[in-house]
């Protein structure tokens, strides 16, 4: 395959990250196996989180605000009677309790963290205080002032509880919710103190842990068109998005970056396709759809 086609790969690949590297660095050395241009993941993993990070290549990249816009689904274990800096194992323990609570105690809250909630995001986090990473300040010995956000959790349940210093958990929740603050709020109102020494997310958006490959499993594949076998189209990013099939002209239009007219087709955000080829996302106001994104496969090889 030649260098051209290798540089215009479009699509989704769902990497199984592992302990230790940040998302960041996943996605550059995922770049350099597939010697792709551009590329883009689908939501932050902590270097101490593992599980599916979905990356985006090509024009594909410009479907990512719709996976981590998406629902999410981590597992995780808190391990009681610990305050971290971190909210997780890598902090440094600023508090301890020796309150440990049963499984009884545990159900009988989680009701309570289920809905639209508030919560306060880890002083370890990504989110920009004043043009710096809350993080940043916060390992200069800088509280960040930040403030609570509302976020959505769907669903909360304890798988088990193995021994009387941890307990496992399975969550669905929506965009912005931190597992590290969820684990902290839940300790507290227990009576306890607590933070993740576990954490694996199962789900992102469309991807799942059935459509995941290792880095390692991936590099082991030796060639780069073995590797490209295993992207995902596009499309696979926007499941929840109506598909709009639309002819050759408008398509032209649409590319253009002109509105076109559309019959009975609903209010909102379309994918838009023409003789099975992605053409934009569109958003429809009355039977007029507006293309958002234009994606440029017209000159693609792969």
């Amino acid at each position: 395959m030649s260098r051209r086609k290798l540089d215009a790969v479009t699509g989704w690949l769902v990497i199984d990250k592992s302990v230790g590297p940040t998302s960041s660095r996943v996605v550059a050395m995922v770049k350099r196996l597939l010697r792709a241009r551009k590329a883009g993941h689908g939501g932050t993993l902590d270097p101490l989180a593992t599980g599916v990070l979905p990356i985006a290549f090509g024009e594909a990249t410009k479907t990512v605000a719709y996976v981590m816009g998406g629902p999410k689904q981590y597992r995780f274990a808190i391990g009681w009677g610990a305050a971290r800096t971190t909210d997780d194992a890598a902090g440094e323990v600023t508090a301890y309790s020796e309150v440990r609570p049963t499984e009884e105690m545990i159900r009988a809250v989680l009701g309570e963290f289920v809905g639209v909630v508030k919560q306060m995001p880890p002083a370890y986090s990504a989110l920009k205080v004043g043009g710096q990473r809350a993080y940043a300040l916060a390992r200069r010995g800088q509280m960040p002032d930040l403030e609570a956000r509302t976020v959505r959790i769907d669903r909360l349940i304890l798988l088990d509880q193995p021994q009387r210093d941890s307990a496992h958990f399975e969550v669905d929740c929506g965009k912005g919710t931190y597992v590290r603050a969820l684990a902290r709020d839940l300790a507290v109102r227990l009576g306890t103190f607590g933070h993740v020494t576990a954490l694996r997310r199962t789900r992102s958006g469309p991807f799942t842990e059935e459509h995941a490959i290792s880095v390692e499993n991936l590099a082991n594949l030796g060639h780069s068109l073995a590797r490209v076998r295993h992207l995902l189209p596009l499309e696979s990013a926007l499941d929840d998005i109506p598909a709009l099939s639309i002819d050759g002209a408008d398509a032209d239009r649409l590319r253009c970056g002109r509105t076109i007219r559309v019959r009975n087709t609903e209010d909102g955000a379309v994918f838009v396709v023409t003789a099975g080829q992605p053409v934009a996302l569109a958003h429809v106001d009355n039977e007029i759809a507006r293309p958002e994104r234009v994606f440029n496969l017209c000159n693609e090889d792969s």
